[in-house]
Parts: structure tokens; C-alpha cells; sequence
């Protein structure tokens, strides 16, 4: 019998790669990496995955290489991670097509990955957004900010993981940012483009979704302007009537947009005219979201999605209702991160269900501003939120790190 491949467009060296790997295999399935470079992701050598090094980027070179695989195996499905790339989940979708297998509509994930886009869209389906405007350099990004008020954000219109978002508060942090995107700094995958938008103040929630069933809504905070890393994440968020609004207002984003296929997660802002939508994302929430949904209300996400993806039916039946919660470890210094413990008394505390570190002693920290400023995390569960945010406390408190900061300039 032929083996059944299960193949994945690039992955994710922090996040879900390894749980999606790991989901492949308890259904059978024997899980092929293709990227431009699989060394990148740990998991790949760790768990004798199959790699092909590959441009991920040329969409008839995938194919091609799908077409050889498939002369000595059977594809079951075909997905991939978006990563710094948000355009990866739209050349799925054409993969998807090209071999008639089961996955997202390549036309509405490339509408939903063009911010821009992805706003008209909704504008004009009466979804509630912030005030926008589109700039293609320093003049409009400046009369735009004017236009719309301070303070504002100001995106590229194609990236994920928060990468060069900020909040810019005054005419030289706006002008200073735009110098940043647009004067060679910032890595452009697509024709530079700004996005300026009205900064849509109020509590962050996060809807999750799969085809389009809300599975429930997520609450989270940030380490601190003018950048937008999250800091800690609550699953489920303590609503009350705002619960049904957000819910409605995520089946809208799903129509505007023509998704409805696969995972969904919707960025929201509670604000005094109620939700704003800040993000809609066709792709699951980033690691660890997927495993508090799962140890919450009992519903594997990424097991659900490996079935979508090989035309099984996927169940979505809540088993539990507990809350979980995850605690992002973010430096608040650059430098040399001296020293990191290693987890252990944290993990010991009853309710602890992971203490991850992304980083090894004598790294070299310099903040980005996004998520790649991560240094790990820490995920627990109780069956009561206040419980649940007591065991994330102590645990949290338990963890050392010590960063020296870079000398100044002039010293050594």
C-alpha cells in the first residue's frame, strides 16, 4: 500500500509545526516538509521528518514537486504555516486546487492577507473597522495620520506577527516609522505599501473558529506600547453579552471575505462603539492558542484541521469547560541573556502544563517589537479562571532569566 503523504508548505519553529506533525501521524499519515530551508525548524531533524528543500515561493516548482511525490505516494492533503510569510496559506489554497484536494479558496485568502483589501471588504459589508487609509510613501503616510487623527497605527499592508506595526502617537514617531519601513529596513514580500489606521482603543479578544462554528473567544494583553507582543492570553475570556455580539460579528467577517473553510481567527477591539475588528487571519491562532483551546473545552483544533485538509469530517464537540491561560516570556532589555533557568520549579506547580523556552544562555537579545521577541511561554489549566490566573502568577514568579545590556557607544 502506498504511504499517505501529508504535506507541509514550510512550518513553524515556535508554534504549531510539530503539533501538526504530530496530528499527521496518529491519523496515519506520513507528514513531508517542503521549504526553502527545512533546517530552520528543529522539529524537522528531531523527528526524522521528510524534508525537500524547495522555493516556496514558486508556485509551479511546488507543484512539480508535488507531481514527483505523488509517483511513489499517495497525497492525502496539503497545508502550510504562514510564519513571516502570510502569503504561504494562499498557495496552499492553489496547490489545493491544482491537485483536487480539499482546502481554503486561494482568491478570498489572498483578499483577507491584503489588509487593505481585507478593509474595503468589510467596509462595504458594514463590518465595524477603524478608520483606514492606504499610503504608498512619507507624504501620505503623513496626510493620512492628519486626516485620520492621533495617535495612529501604521502597518505594512501584507505581513503577519505584528512585524513593523506600531502605535505613533506624534508627527516624528509617524514620521520616524515610515522612515524605518520604507528606507530599507523592513523586509518588504510584496510592492511596499502602508497601511494608517485609526488606533482602536479598548480590551483585545480573539475569535476562534473552524469552517463556521465559533469555538469560543479569547481574551489578551500586550507587553506595552508603541508595539503590539502579546503578553498573556486567557481562554475563555470572561464575557457576558459581548460573547454573542463578537460571535455575530465573526460570521460576517467569514461572508465579506468568502472564508468558511478550515481555521479562522478574528482580532477584535471592545470599544465604546462595541467590537472593532482589528485582523481577520485564515489560519488557526498562533501556538500555544490552539493547545489552551484544547485543554479548556476538550476540542483539538489541529487534529480537526489535519481531517478538513484529508476530506475527513472533522467534530467540534465541547468535552470540558475549564479556563486556560498562557503567559508569553518577553525581555525587557536588549543584550546577552546571561543566564535562563530552566523551567523546572515552575513546571512543578499543580495546574503548570508547559514551560517552553525558545532561547538557550548566551543568546543575543535585540527586540523587534513582534513576535519573534519571544523568549517562551508558559501554559496552565484549572477548571476556574481565578484559579487558573493564580497557578500562571506563581509559576511566572519562579522563572529567572538576567540580560547584560550591550556596552554604549564608546565604551567596551
Amino acid at each position: 500500500m502506498a504511504r499517505r503523504a501529508f504535506i507541509m508548505v514550510e512550518g513553524h519553529p515556535r508554534g504549531s509545526g510539530l503539533l501538526y506533525v504530530q496530528a499527521a501521524r496518529r491519523l496515519g499519515l506520513h507528514p513531508i516538509t517542503l521549504s526553502a530551508d527545512p533546517t530552520q525548524y528543529d522539529y524537522v531533524s528531531g523527528e526524522k521528518i521528510e524534508a525537500i528543500r524547495v522555493d516556496t515561493n514558486d508556485l509551479e516548482a511546488l507543484i512539480r514537486e508535488c507531481s514527483q511525490l505523488r509517483a511513489t505516494c499517495d497525497i492525502a492533503g496539503i497545508t502550510g504555516f504562514a510564519g513571516d510569510d502570510e502569503l504561504v496559506p494562499a498557495t496552499v489554497g492553489k496547490l489545493c486546487r491544482h491537485f483536487d484536494l480539499p482546502g481554503p479558496d486561494p482568491a478570498s485568502v489572498e483578499r483577507c492577507c491584503d489588509k487593505f483589501t481585507q478593509r474595503q471588504l468589510l467596509a462595504e459589508a458594514g463590518v465595524p473597522i477603524p478608520t483606514y487609509r492606504l499610503a504608498a510613501n512619507a507624504t501620505d503616510v503623513e496626510s493620512s495620520a492628519a486626516e485620520i487623527g492621533l495617535p495612529v497605527i501604521i502597518k505594512p499592508a501584507v505581513g503577519s506577527g505584528s512585524i513593523g506595526v506600531r502605535l505613533c502617537s506624534n508627527v516624528d514617531e509617524v514620521a520616524e516609522h515610515t522612515t524605518y519601513l520604507l528606507g530599507g529596513k523592513h523586509t518588504w514580500r510584496s510592492s511596499p505599501r502602508i497601511l494608517v489606521e485609526e488606533f482602536a482603543q479598548g480590551p483585545q479578544y480573539t475569535g476562534h473558529i473552524m469552517g463556521d462554528e465559533v469555538i469560543g473567544i479569547s481574551a489578551a494583553d500586550f507587553s506595552g506600547p508603541p508595539h503590539f507582543v502579546f503578553r498573556e492570553v486567557i481562554f475563555p475570556a470572561p464575557l457576558a453579552d459581548e460573547q454573542k455580539c463578537i460571535a455575530a460579528v465573526s460570521l460576517n467577517c467569514l461572508r465579506a471575505l468568502g472564508l468558511g473553510w478550515g481555521p479562522t481567527n478574528i482580532e477584535f477591539r471592545w470599544t465604546k462603539r462595541g467590537p472593532v475588528v482589528i485582523e481577520v487571519n485564515p489560519r488557526l491562532g498562533g501556538a500555544p492558542d490552539p493547545q489552551m483551546i484544547q485543554l479548556a473545552c476538550g476540542v483539538d483544533l489541529i487534529d480537526e484541521h489535519v481531517k478538513l485538509i484529508i476530506g475527513e469530517q472533522c467534530k467540534l464537540h465541547r468535552r470540558r469547560s475549564h479556563a486556560a491561560a498562557t503567559r508569553m516570556l518577553v525581555p525587557d532589555r536588549d543584550g546577552i541573556l546571561d543566564w535562563i533557568d530552566n523551567g523546572s520549579r515552575a513546571a512543578t506547580v499543580p495546574g503548570v502544563v508547559e514551560v517552553k523556552f525558545y532561547v538557550e544562555s548566551k543568546t543575543q537579545i535585540i527586540r523587534k517589537g513582534d513576535y519573534r521577541d519571544y523568549i517562551g511561554h508558559v501554559v496552565v489549566a484549572s477548571p476556574d479562571l481565578a484559579q487558573t490566573e493564580a497557578i500562571l502568577q506563581r509559576a511566572v514568579d519562579l522563572i529567572g532569566w538576567s540580560i547584560t545590556p550591550f556596552p554604549a557607544a564608546g565604551e567596551e
